[in-house]
C-alpha cells in the first residue's frame, strides 16, 4: 500500500494537521485483465442401447419369505451372533421346513476358523439345521413369546456327515423333515440336510427336546 502525506500549517494555529491519502496499488486496480473462462467438458450420457445386455446379475434367486428374519426372531430365542437362520421359505408345523442362511465373511467365527482359509464350522451347520427344526416343533398357536416355552435343546445327533466345505459367499439351503414328534413330551426327531447349490454338504438325524 502506498501513502502520500501532505501538511498544512495556518499561521493562526500552532497545531500541524496531516492528511493521509490512500492510493490503490496497480496490482488491485480495476484495469486488471479478466479471468479466462474454464474449459468445460460436456458429460456424455450413455443410453440404454450402449449398455451391455443383462447377464448373470439377473439370475440370482431371491425366494419370497414365508417367515422373514423378524418373524424368525419372534419364534426362536437365539440372537446375534448365534442366530443362524435368515429366512424360512416353506413350513408346516410338526411336518417340515425349508430355510437358508447366507454365509458371509462378516460372520464372527471366520477370523478364527480359519485365518488362512475361511470355512464355516461343521458344528454350526448342524446348529443352523437344528434351529430350523426348532421352528417346526414350536407351536405358533401357543400364544405370545412370554406365554410359550420357546427354548429347546439337542437330545442327540446321529449319522452326521459333512461332504463339502461351506465358505463365505455360499447360501446354505436347509431342509428338515420330521420323522417322529411327541408334543406331549416335547421330543422331536428330524432328518436334516443342507445344500449349497445342488451339492449336499451336510446331513444328520437330529433329536430335539423342548425345555421344561
Amino acid at each position: 500500500m502506498i501513502s502520500a502525506i501532505s501538511s498544512t500549517a495556518p499561521s493562526s494555529a500552532p497545531i500541524r494537521r496531516q492528511t493521509v491519502t490512500h492510493v490503490r496499488s496497480n496490482a488491485f486496480s480495476s484495469r486488471t485483465s479478466p479471468l479466462r473462462p474454464r474449459h468445460v467438458v460436456p458429460f456424455a450420457k450413455a443410453s440404454d442401447a450402449d449398455l451391455p445386455p443383462p447377464g448373470i446379475e439377473t439370475q440370482g434367486q431371491n425366494f419370497p419369505a414365508l417367515k422373514d428374519i423378524q418373524q424368525i426372531m419372534d419364534i426362536l430365542p437365539h440372537r446375534y451372533p448365534f442366530l443362524l437362520v435368515d429366512r424360512v421359505l416353506e413350513w408346516e408345523y410338526g411336518k417340515y421346513a425349508v430355510g437358508y442362511k447366507c454365509v458371509t465373511v462378516n460372520d464372527n467365527f471366520f477370523p478364527g476358523h480359519f485365518p488362512q482359509r475361511a470355512i464355516m464350522p461343521g458344528v454350526l451347520q448342524v446348529e443352523a439345521m437344528a434351529q430350523l427344526a426348532g421352528i417346526v416343533m414350536l407351536d405358533p398357536e401357543a400364544g405370545s413369546e412370554s406365554e410359550q416355552n420357546n427354548n429347546f435343546f439337542f437330545g442327540g445327533v446321529d449319522g452326521c456327515k459333512w461332504r463339502k466345505p461351506v465358505v463365505p459367499g455360499d447360501v446354505l439351503m436347509m431342509r428338515v423333515d420330521v420323522t417322529k414328534f411327541n408334543p406331549r413330551f416335547g421330543i422331536c426327531k428330524v432328518k436334516a440336510r443342507a445344500f449349497v447349490g445342488e451339492d449336499l454338504v451336510c446331513e444328520a438325524d437330529l433329536t430335539l427336546v423342548l425345555a421344561k
